[in-house]
């Protein structure tokens, strides 16, 4: 479809509702073919949506209608056009739940989005039975998405493999997943972090359009594996017990068990490394390629764990996945749509400044490792009038700072320090270091160091991704 015609559909449902539409632009999409634009005009603002398959659009605009009956935050559908290509629906802006995964408010946001999930999953299935267009996961559904891994992942990848025995495997994993005894209710489909906006600190639910009668597990997996999310294997475990306990609470029947959980989360796994394997290896999609190693890292873990112990040939191709990663130290090249060589960073430092009166900062890591260092021997420019009201990334602070040379001599040592374990872990393929530096308020001598130090690191290894925060500034 034409993005013209596409822009002039939906300006045409935009002037059916609020009047003359006097802007459009297109939104960065997913992993489908839809297409996404905010559409403006006298101070209101719609999003409008393209979509190829109308049974999609069909179920999102009819499922819309009935969760929003029963109390759930989802977006009002504004306007539709005859052949329920185009729609418009509210806009709830452009802050995800996965951009505030972080910091103490990571598991709150987390443990509320599951409370939200359950809501979504325990609804009566007479109310939504007539309106999911797909069928419900089953056998034929499993073994598809299974061999998505198969053709498009691995064998694009280039890792060989025993069609047979992973055959094997695939069939004893699909009949666990599809076991009579796992709870089963509407399945979200695509629960994951970037399809829950945050609007006024609450969260709203998109992406819905898949939605079938399946395992309920599935959704809490997807969303608690979901390759990008920066949850710790503890934290996963956490949050997997905190779902169960929930739907305990609600008197659900037949609720899954941890085993279960791991099990489903080998399949999500799989699952995710076929999309990104069509997505990035074949379409050459940055976004997608990005997250491979994320995914294997997952997948090396499920290894590690014992989970991958009943699949013996699944077991011996992770562990040959994690070598590859290995072996490239780090760096997964490809070749881009342009003919560009193309480099995934796929070490993320995370500088924080924080305050000690306040307590260490979150482990964010997901190892349980990294550096604190101390500033409060650094001459304190807070004990200043003229100073106070100043955070450490003001130039009055940063010339007060570097004029003792105190600070600087300070993130020279601390550079000493951290620039082994950098180097180490780009080699080893590690993808997570935290760094905090901490003072008394967390406001002027942790600000400016960890400024500085992140610079410094950005510098001298440009190929790792470098993530600063400053926990007391809410920044």
């Amino acid at each position: 479809m034409g993005r013209e015609k596409v822009r002039e559909e939906l300006m045409k449902l935009y002037e059916r509702v609020y009047g003359k539409c006097e802007e459009i632009a297109e939104l960065k999409g997913g992993g489908s073919s839809r297409e996404y634009y905010r559409l403006r005009g006298e101070g209101k603002t719609a999003v409008g949506v393209w979509g190829k398959e109308p049974i999609e659009n069909e179920t999102f605009i009819r499922l819309s209608g009935m969760l929003r009956a029963n109390g759930l935050k989802v977006p009002e559908v504004l306007a539709k056009s005859q052949d329920i290509k185009y729609y418009l629906i509210e806009d709830l802006g452009d802050t995800d739940l996965l951009s505030l995964l972080h910091g103490e408010q990571k598991m709150r946001f987390a443990r509320k989005a599951l409370e939200c999930l359950i809501d979504f999953q325990l609804l009566p299935e007479d109310e939504w039975k007539d309106i999911v267009g797909y069928p419900p996961l089953g056998e034929r559904l499993v073994k598809w998405d299974l061999n998505y891994f198969k053709y498009d992942f691995l064998k694009p990848f280039g890792i060989e493999f025993d069609e047979e025995k992973l055959e094997d495997d695939f069939q004893l994993l699909g009949r666990e997943l599809l076991s009579k005894e796992t709870a089963s209710g509407l399945m979200y489909r695509d629960f994951q972090s970037r399809n829950i906006m945050v609007k006024n600190g609450e969260l709203w639910f998109i992406d819905f359009q898949g939605a079938r009668k399946g395992p309920m597990v599935y959704d809490a997996v997807s969303f608690v594996w979901q390759a990008k999310a920066p949850f710790s294997h503890e934290e996963r475990e956490n949050l997997g017990r905190y779902y169960i306990e929930k739907l305990k609470s609600r008197g659900l029947k037949d609720c899954p068990s941890e085993k279960d959980l791991l099990r489903m989360a080998v399949f999500r796994t799989l699952q995710v490394l076929g999309a990104y394997g069509f997505r990035g290896l074949i379409e050459r999609k940055r976004h997608f390629i990005e997250s491979i190693p994320m995914a294997i890292a997952n997948l090396r873990y499920l290894s590690e764990n014992g989970t991958l112990d009943e699949y013996p040939e699944l077991k011996r191709i992770s562990e040959k996945l994690g070598c590859r990663m290995e072996s490239e130290k780090s760096s997964f090249f490809f070749m881009g749509e342009t003919g560009e060589s193309c480099v995934k960073r796929s070490l993320k430092v995370s500088v924080c400044s924080f305050s000690y009166k306040k307590g260490y900062p979150e482990n964010v890591s997901g190892n349980g490792g990294g550096f604190m260092f101390d500033c409060r021997a650094i001459h304190n420019p807070g004990r200043y009038e003229e100073y106070k009201h100043l955070t450490g990334k003001d130039t009055e602070v940063i010339e007060f700072l570097e004029n003792t040379g105190e600070a600087d001599e300070f993130i020279g040592n601390a550079l000493r320090i951290v620039r082994p374990s950098v180097k180490r872990y780009l080699k080893r393929g590690f993808t997570s270091l935290q760094v905090g530096f901490g003072c008394t308020g967390g406001q002027h001598r942790s600000v400016y160091c960890a400024e500085k130090f992140t610079k410094a690191i950005k510098d001298e290894f440009p190929e790792v991704e470098v993530e600063i925060s400053h926990r007391e500034q809410d920044l």
